[in-house]
């Protein structure tokens, strides 16, 4: 060979080493994008406030009422409320998270056949050798290969695994705590539908009282025993009550539609509750024990710390970012013009990665990987206080809400006496019926201070059911614990 000829082959065979280097440069480059720090959330976006307003509804409505207790509204609400399946959802994409920095740890290993046919023109690369042919081939082969690699050395990727599984279980957490946020979501929307229905018959009661006053004072003007004065005072009062009425019945009937929408019922189903609203004295529970035993149980809590463990083993990932890496690369197959002329070969090797000049991004990781570690543990510090301020807040209700209720109950039966004595005076002649509107007047708020007082007793017993994490024990506490 000349050695113009011998220049020329050294020139292409460079430039085609150039060609490959560079074809070779953007997986590495794709390779080393995907090494990059994945990002673990340090805190889990549980489901919003308002989706526990929602449900998602599974069933056909009947043409049937259907009777629905609270335990059974419960197991609906449990099943069926959108907060609840979005908790699981979120638990789903975490436990999914975690399996992807998992294999991260762990070998990868592929299996190629590869079934190759190849036709080389040299003149068209350059080369041309006298009494050489210039075209080569066809020819072929057959390689069947299994390849191995992994990092044996990350220290990086072994804290973000960490991370990962720590927001797992913080996902596994939340999911829990939802329940005990669905059960204070459905039994408050029970409740003041047995609160509507209770003003609702108040006022039915009341607009029929009414009307028997309304009837008396006109017997009465007719007879000319009492002044026009009485049947427009007695008319007002029961058109007054009808309008009081009316309201009542509208507010039950969105309170109901709202109840369905929390539990998952079709929204054209008809349903009746079959619950009373309970009330039994409520137990004086020691405050300090009660704190204690909220930060056991409360699962938003336990949550917060696994998302500040998660935020640490993320701030340990940043830091390890610095550390060598090693890693093994291997393959092990057979190739040959086919199978049956095949010969076995392999290669191995070693890779140890240790990061020179990348200080400035390094420390950027470092900074924002503590932000969010120290962003973490104030929300964890806040939580502590509002569980204190929640379980404090319960109690201080449920004292206020026992002493209204007696209150009120003691207000209706004076109210009542009070009715029926004006009535009985103003039956007898011995006054007018002014007497007789204020005592309805009366008696329609004592009934409404009551249903509400009550109303407000059970949803207080719910709410430190919900500050304790004892959603499961909901029954007890209504009933007085």
């Amino acid at each position: 060979m000349s050695s113009d000829h011998c220049k020329k082959y050294l020139n292409n065979l460079f430039a085609h080493f150039l060609l490959a280097l560079s074809a070779g440069a953007i997986p590495a480059l794709q390779a080393a994008a995907q090494q990059l720090p994945t990002q673990v959330p340090g805190q889990s976006s549980g489901p919003s406030s308002a989706s526990f307003a929602g449900s998602v509804a599974t069933d056909q409505a009947t043409g049937q009422t259907l009777d629905l207790s609270l335990d059974e509204a419960m197991q609906r609400g449990l099943k069926n409320n959108l907060g609840a399946i979005l908790s699981g959802t979120q638990k789903d994409s975490a436990r999914a998270q975690r399996l992807t920095q998992l294999q991260a740890l762990l070998p990868d290993v592929e299996f190629n056949a590869r079934e190759a046919v190849s036709q080389v023109d040299l003149a068209a690369q350059g080369l041309r050798i006298p009494g050489f042919p210039t075209i080569i081939g066809p020819f072929g082969y057959t390689d069947l290969r299994a390849s191995l690699s992994w990092s044996l050395v990350d220290v990086k990727s072994l804290k973000t695994y960490m991370a990962a599984k720590h927001q797992f279980k913080a996902a596994e957490l939340t999911a829990q705590d939802a329940r005990d946020m669905v059960v204070l979501t459905v039994g408050n929307s029970y409740m003041l539908v047995l609160a509507d229905q209770g003003r609702v018959e108040s006022y039915q009661a009341q607009v029929a009282t009414s009307k028997v006053s309304l009837d008396q004072a006109k017997a009465n003007h007719d007879a000319g025993t009492a002044p026009k004065l009485d049947v427009l005072r007695a008319q007002v009062d029961y058109q007054s009550l009808e309008q009081q009425l009316i309201v009542a019945q509208n507010a039950l009937e969105k309170d109901k539609l709202a109840l369905a929408r929390v539990i998952g019922l079709p929204l054209e189903q008809k349903f009746n509750l079959t619950d009373k609203a309970p009330y039994a004295v409520f137990d004086k529970l020691d405050v300090d024990a009660t704190i204690k035993q909220a930060h056991a149980n409360r699962k938003d809590l336990a949550a917060m710390v696994e998302q500040t463990k998660a935020a640490e083993d993320q701030r340990k990932a940043a830091t390890a970012d610095r550390l060598p890496t090693v890693k093994f690369d291997g393959d092990y197959g057979d190739i040959g013009v086919n199978v049956r002329k095949s010969h076995g070969t392999g290669d191995a090797s070693g890779t140890l990665s240790v990061p020179v000049f990348k200080e400035f991004g390094l420390r950027g990781e470092v900074e924002v990987a503590q932000s969010q570690l120290d962003t973490q543990k104030a929300q964890m510090s806040d939580l502590n206080a509002q569980v204190d301020a929640d379980v404090r807040d319960a109690l201080l209700d449920i004292e206020a809400a026992q002493k209204q209720v007696e209150v009120a109950r003691s207000s209706v039966d004076l109210a009542t006496e009070a009715l029926s004595e004006a009535q009985q005076r103003y039956a007898n002649g011995v006054s007018d019926n002014l007497a007789v509107s204020q005592a309805q007047q009366s008696v329609a708020q004592a009934n409404d201070q009551y249903v509400s007082s009550l109303y407000r007793d059970n949803v207080a017993k719910l709410s430190l059911v919900r500050a304790l994490g004892a959603g499961q024990d909901y029954s007890k506490y209504l009933g007085g614990k």
